[in-house]
């Protein structure tokens, strides 16, 4: 689970500690899984789940640990790599709701192994909407509950057998509390007459799944301005594609393999020879000597290959709104006045930006807004894409008023700095 890094200590060390109601331990055998479900099922109310896993350490995104606590029914740590299938903790799990903080960071590890909701509350998310400054786990348990909460092993490599005993406190911790996060967050929403945002929002998180996989995602290795020819970027590529292969089969977090920084000195350098490549001393990494032949492989594919890929691509969504100013100077006024009524929206409704509307969909309807300028066009538009009720609710009118008032006079949102969330 993720946390907050801006959380201040200052607040955190004159908080109780938070305290767990028994040692935990993990769950590793058919029996104990049985005995953790048949506990669980004994409880009531709704499910804290959290997932644990080894980003950066590991190639995969799969769970390494699975967490669950409901009231009267204890807090299970479960190990899901010591089972073929977790069948029956699924069947239990979808009887209730499930409490998580920032879902959308297990919700995939979590369907990998067969457990999916059937109704949700996010911590994270309720936060954002209840209008909290900060939204990380430790800083709301804190401000809601007067617990401070420890967060030192969430970025540790839960592939680890092992688990040590304080990063299974931690882990239990994590999930405890989420019943109790729940009520009080819940009860936030209630008195700022949120409820109802909340549960679109919940619902709607139900259906949310993982992005596409980005075209030629080896143009995002750190540093790729520093290469300045289509040579360069055909030898970074392939030897992005070779470390991503070679990750993989070892089931390795890329990076540790070899880092960004040792693609780009060779691609940079682009090395006549296996042993021009060893003399670079920028070219780093556990196993960048160990397998040096597929280093070497890979810079000869694309030193050879006549597929040289262009030095820049034109992305499939919308530029910018800052450079529609000369060649979309319509979209671009609609731009300004859109973020500045929704600026006001979000100060008034105590309610993020973004969350008012994602911000693609804000600039694709003010580049290609409805072709009726009415509240009940821009209403269906919204829908069209995906949007709340009460998002349509909150927002149509204003950006309809937007778009009348620049298709009568533009001018005076031409003269101001478009504001974008980038």
């Amino acid at each position: 689970m993720s946390e907050d890094p801006t959380t201040p200590e200052a607040v955190a060390v004159e908080l109780p500690s938070a305290t767990l109601a028994r040692v935990p331990h993990v769950i590793d055998t058919d029996e104990g899984l049985a005995a953790a479900i048949a506990e669980l099922a004994a409880g009531s109310g709704p499910f804290g789940v959290d997932a644990e896993r080894s980003s950066g350490f590991r190639y995969s995104a799969r769970a390494y640990l699975i967490q669950v606590s409901r009231r009267g029914g204890g807090t299970h740590l479960i190990d899901p790599i010591a089972f073929d299938g977790l069948t029956a903790l699924g069947a239990l799990l979808a009887t209730d709701e499930w409490i998580l903080h920032a879902a959308t960071q297990d919700l995939s590890c979590l369907a990998e192994v067969g457990l999916v909701p059937s109704k949700l509350f996010d911590t994270e998310l309720g936060s954002r909407l209840a209008g909290l400054p900060r939204v990380g786990l430790g800083t709301v348990v804190a401000e809601l509950l007067g617990l401070h909460l420890a967060k030192e092993h969430s970025a540790a490599d839960w592939s680890t057998r092992p688990i040590p005993q304080d990063w299974l406190v931690y882990a239990a911790l994590d999930v405890e509390l989420l019943p109790d996060l729940r009520d009080a967050l819940a009860a936030v929403l209630e008195s700022a007459g949120k409820t109802h945002i909340a549960e679109q929002e919940f619902a709607h998180l139900l259906t949310w799944k993982p992005a596409e996989p980005k075209t030629d995602p080896w143009r995002r290795l750190s540093g790729m301005q520093s290469l300045t020819t289509p040579r360069q970027l055909a030898v970074a590529r392939e030897l992005w594609i070779a470390r991503d292969h070679f990750a993989q089969s070892i089931d390795m977090g890329p990076g540790r393999t070899i880092p960004d920084r040792a693609i780009l000195a060779a691609a940079s350098q682009l090395p006549n020879s296996r042993g021009a490549l060893a003399s670079i001393k920028e070219f780093t990494g556990r196993y960048s000597r160990r397998e040096l032949g597929r280093w070497w492989d890979a810079i000869e594919r694309g030193l050879a290959t006549d597929d040289l890929p262009p030095m820049r691509v034109r992305g499939n969504g919308l530029s910018t709104p800052r450079n529609w100013k000369d060649r979309h100077p319509d979209a671009y006024a609609r731009f300004v006045c859109v973020r500045e009524n929704l600026s006001k929206i979000a100060e008034k409704s105590s309610i993020p930006i973004e969350n008012l509307a994602l911000p693609e969909m804000i600039r694709r309807i003010c580049f290609e807004p409805p072709a009726v300028f009415e509240p009940s066009a821009v209403a269906d538009w919204l829908r069209g894409a995906g949007a709340r009720e009460w998002q349509i609710e909150l927002i149509h009118t204003q950006l309809n008023d937007c778009f009348v008032r620049v298709a009568e006079d533009p001018s005076e949102f031409l003269t101001t700095a478009a504001d974008t969330d980038e």
